[in-house]
């Protein structure tokens, strides 16, 4: 069979913002469905294990899979090999492009392979450093679901591949069937196991390898070949090297990173029961949050950035930072005023049943309401960051890491005696913001990109979504009260589901009212898209 073409070497044309819209929107589905999956799955969590010390235990045993996942996938993948691989693609030499990939499987698989061994073996010390009361419990579930690391290890690469050359669809698929085989297995084999975690921790060990599964055809569909090499062969490929060149600075960000997440959950395992629980629910929903379009953009943008340093393209550059920085706020900061005015009601409606009771949501709310402030900054340092990352630039965000990283530490150190999960969250949000300003600052020593032609005119933008957003909750203050008045002692989707979705109805009414009448760009842009589509 005749091997597909590769692709033009000739750098694409430029995307405009509503084509970054546009891309993203689609990813965004993509992403919004997992997240509301994934949200299910916290919502089955809670109906099982509520905020139990086996509720904890089985939050600490995925966790740990979680930390290396960052270093060895998303990490990895985002930092180094995907400005690598694009510049293969550039070159446009088949043989070399199937080389470097074939090499960088082959090394990934291996380092992976022997990190899981570790991890298995190393798990009661691993474990130990929360202090969880349900200590061999949490032990075997992380012998359980450590395997989770390699699956997810190579579908990241998997995921690089495709999004290098511009196809997103099938990564936005993996996480759904990651969500749904852990929702399924919950109750499917919760009668057969001593636990329901072990029942969910079996449904992540086999999403994980659905979400490798999943994506390999479309990889190799669209010509990208590969094959194991021996480790010789793979540690001297030039293109491997240099992918670890760029990584090496970030192991000690991503380390940095993870010690961050480790002290965290460890302070807050120490800080009560329920607390990493209470925590990770929160943390839950501001992914969902977060999932409706920042990763989207962020994954989207990327490749882009990286054609666009690689070709010199500065001035295009600049223009796609500046419109991802501003459909970030339009997205985030009016969520983050609805979430932080109705944040109760959707806790109750979505986790309170069985063992998830008062204490719980109180627990959960608490954190809940210091995580979301913090929802922009995260955003923002998923789209700024990966304008690092495009010019080969690993160490100014490392550095911008390890510092948030000891804001932090010392942050949740200071505040968890008091606020015990509360402080922990103020601790993570206060971090995220000193994370984007100094991305902001570090990025502006590159003469290439006009620090103040991209903050000046995002600042702004930034405060004029700050004051609509805040002007379009007034009304849902007033209302909210009222309707769960009206509503009270039914079941909890008509006590809370209904006035949520009637103030979230009034809001985004008003939103979009105030949006037109000022005439945002974007907003402008998006309905233009949407009229053009409906005359197609």
């Amino acid at each position: 069979m005749e091997e597909p073409k590769m692709q033009n070497p000739q750098p694409p044309p430029p995307q405009t913002a509503a084509s970054l819209i546009r891309h993203g929107s689609a990813l965004s589905l993509l992403t919004f469905a997992s997240r509301i999956l994934g949200l299910i799955r916290e919502m089955v969590k809670a109906r099982f294990l509520g905020t139990t010390a086996l509720s904890d235990a089985f939050s600490v045993a995925f966790l740990l899979p979680n930390l290396f996942r960052r270093l060895f996938a998303e990490g990895s993948i985002s930092v180094a090999f995907i400005p690598t691989f694009k510049e293969y693609l550039l070159e446009a030499n088949r043989e070399k492009v199937r080389e470097f990939l074939s090499c960088m499987f082959t090394f990934l698989t291996f380092i992976v392979t022997i990190f899981v061994c570790a991890g298995i073996l190393a798990a009661p010390l691993l474990v130990r450093i929360f202090g969880v009361e349900e200590f061999d419990e949490t032990v075997f579930l992380t012998r359980i679901m450590f395997p989770f690391l390699g699956f997810i290890s190579i579908a990241a690469l998997f995921q690089g591949v495709l999004n290098s050359l511009h196809i997103f669809t099938p990564s936005g698929l993996a996480p759904i069937l990651l969500n749904i085989a852990t929702i399924i297995c919950a109750y499917a084999l919760s009668p057969y196991t001593a636990n329901p975690a072990r029942a969910m921790a079996a449904g992540v060990l086999i999403g994980g390898f659905l979400e490798a599964a999943i994506q390999l055809p479309f990889v190799i569909k669209n010509g990208q070949t590969f094959f194991i090499t021996g480790l010789k062969r793979a540690f001297n490929n030039p293109g491997v090297r240099k992918t670890l060149r760029l990584v090496g600075p970030t192991i000690i960000g991503m380390a940095a990173y993870q010690i961050n997440d480790l002290v965290s959950t460890a302070l807050a395992g120490r800080a009560g029961e329920g607390i990493v629980s209470s925590l990770q629910y929160s943390l839950r929903l501001q992914e969902l949050f977060l999932g409706v379009f920042a990763v989207s953009i962020g994954t989207v943008l990327l490749p882009n950035l990286t054609e666009y340093a690689k070709t010199s393209r500065w001035d295009i550059y600049n223009k796609r930072l500046i419109s991802s920085i501003n459909i970030i706020a339009l997205i985030t900061i009016p969520v983050t005023f609805f979430a932080l005015m109705e944040g109760q009601s959707l806790i109750r409606l979505l986790f309170q049943s069985h063992s998830f009771d008062e204490t719980s949501v109180a627990l959960t709310m608490a954190a809940f309401t210091f995580h979301m402030p913090g929802l922009l900054f995260i955003a923002l340092n998923r789209i700024i960051a990966p304008a690092f990352y495009a010019q080969s630039d690993t160490k100014s965000p490392t550095l911008a890491g390890i510092l948030s990283f000891a804001v932090n530490i010392s942050l949740a150190s200071v505040l968890v005696g008091q606020f015990r999960g509360a402080g922990i969250a103020f601790a993570l949000t206060a971090a995220s913001a000193v994370n984007t300003i100094l991305l902001i600052v570090f990025l502006g020593r590159n003469p290439n990109i006009k620090l103040g032609s991209v903050a000046g005119p995002a600042l702004l933008y930034i405060l004029k979504i700050l004051i609509l957003s805040a002007l379009a909750i007034i009304p849902v203050y007033f209302l909210s009260p009222v309707l769960r008045a009206i509503f009270a002692g039914h079941a909890r989707i008509v006590s809370f589901g209904i006035p949520l979705a009637l103030c979230a109805i009034v809001y985004i009414a008003l939103g979009l009212v105030m949006l037109a009448l000022v005439k945002d760009k974007y907003f402008t842009g998006i309905i233009n898209m949407i009229r053009k589509r409906t005359s197609d």
